[in-house]
């Protein structure tokens, strides 16, 4: 029964979760490869919502902006301009598919 549950908990240990291919992978310098135009386009749509953050990684972010309708507009429209000109937010990097 031991065996068991080490092999279990050493299974856990190996298993990464992945999100959708197509949004984010990981990338050799480590940094996080995101899908720049779906960011775009979910920031443009749902960016008052936190959506645009939580596909970069950044979940506190998107939480804050999440609870605070994206800044009341400022913050919203601030990140779509920095996500449309690829601004280099730290552990992102951009690709295009």
């Amino acid at each position: 029964m031991a065996d068991k549950k080490a092999k279990v908990e050493d299974n856990k240990k190996d298993e990464k979760i992945v999100i959708n291919n197509n949004i984010t992978t990981a990338a050799p310098s480590g940094a996080r490869k995101v899908n720049w135009t779906l960011t775009l386009i979910m920031s443009i749509v749902f960016g008052t919502l936190g959506v645009d953050r939580f596909i970069m990684g950044h979940v506190g972010l998107g939480i804050l902006k999440l609870i605070t309708f994206g800044g009341c507009g400022i913050w919203w429209l601030i990140d779509v301009i920095l996500i449309a000109t690829k601004h280099q937010f730290n552990g992102i990097e951009w690709a295009d598919h």
